[in-house]
């Protein structure tokens, strides 16, 4: 596994914290913070950031690509020592501001051990009321003025990726990553692939395939996803051409809550969702389960 943290662009800093990303990008008189890790990772912020950019000083804000938990885990240990504001997509307000939980995780998509054990997760909300401000429309990002944002939903329906035209450098969040999220394996050891959202928490699989074509068609150089290594050059444009091209048949789940109708959401929060599949699915394969006793027990009364 390469260094953690490093600068994977002329002024951005990547840190991995366990299994999802935060990047720190450095402006001529400030840096600003991109998402805040997993919870317990507040002191290792706070460390590289002064390492990076050569001062304790605070960042001049931190901007969120959307609010699961493995993105804001740390937000609120950092927001204690550090009196700054934090950026938002308006659609991701309800879950900051403690009023709406995430749609349910969805344990039948994209197979692996990790999609297995998402309901598990904690899917909000956190309150950060107080230090909550929304992006600007337009695309501009406060303190980051090389910088625009990027609408990119259907893992979250706020969720938006970061683009830096001079040099084409894309912070994407989970609007694609750069390893199978959903197999334990692939995490653990980091391995390279380009994929959609993790499958487990994305919950409008359209939106999320126009999503990835609105970041393939910006044709970066540097990919900084939110899971996974940074990935860089010609190469890593092809297999976004190809997540394109096969998203439909290589990223949507056959079964699952999402597949075939998404989560709605407006600015409060959830207005509806899709039936659970699991509780049938669970009571089939009982039913199978006893028929099949039942006609093994049969067996044997008749040899």
């Amino acid at each position: 596994m390469r260094n953690n943290p490093r600068e994977v662009a002329y002024g951005v800093l990547f840190l991995r914290t366990m299994m999802a990303n935060v990047y720190m990008v450095r402006t001529p008189t400030s840096w600003v913070l991109i998402d805040a890790g997993l919870r317990g990772y507040a002191a290792a912020i706070r460390s590289a950031a002064q390492a990076f950019v050569g001062s304790s000083a605070h960042p001049a804000a931190i901007v969120l690509t959307h609010g699961h938990f493995d993105h804001v885990g740390s937000l609120e240990a950092l927001l204690e020592e550090w009196p700054v504001p934090v950026f938002a997509h308006r659609l991701e307000t309800p879950y900051l501001t403690g009023q709406s939980r995430y749609p349910p995780a969805d344990p039948l998509a994209g197979g692996g051990v990790l999609s297995l054990l998402s309901r598990l997760y904690p899917r909000g909300p956190i309150d950060i009321s107080a230090r909550l401000e929304r992006l600007p429309e337009g695309g501009a990002v406060p303190g980051l003025e090389a910088w625009r944002w990027v609408h990119t939903p259907g893992h979250a329906p706020g969720h938006i990726s970061l683009f830096r035209d001079r040099d084409r450098v894309f912070i994407a969040g989970d609007a694609v990553t750069t390893v199978q999220q959903e197999s334990a394996i692939a995490v653990s050891t980091q391995r390279r692939a380009v994929h959609g959202p993790p499958a487990f928490f994305t919950s409008d699989w359209q939106s999320a395939g126009e999503s990835v074509g609105r970041l393939a068609a910006l044709q970066p150089d540097v990919l900084a996803a939110g899971h996974g290594e940074p990935l860089r050059g010609a190469e890593m444009r092809a297999a976004l051409r190809n997540l394109v091209a096969r998203f439909e048949e290589q990223e949507i789940p056959r079964i699952g809550r999402y597949a075939r109708r998404p989560a709605v959401t407006n600015e409060r929060g959830i207005v509806s969702l899709p039936p659970d599949p699991l509780p049938k699915l669970a009571a089939g394969i009982a039913v199978a389960a006893g028929l099949a006793c039942t006609m093994a027990v049969r067996r044997r009364r008749t040899t």
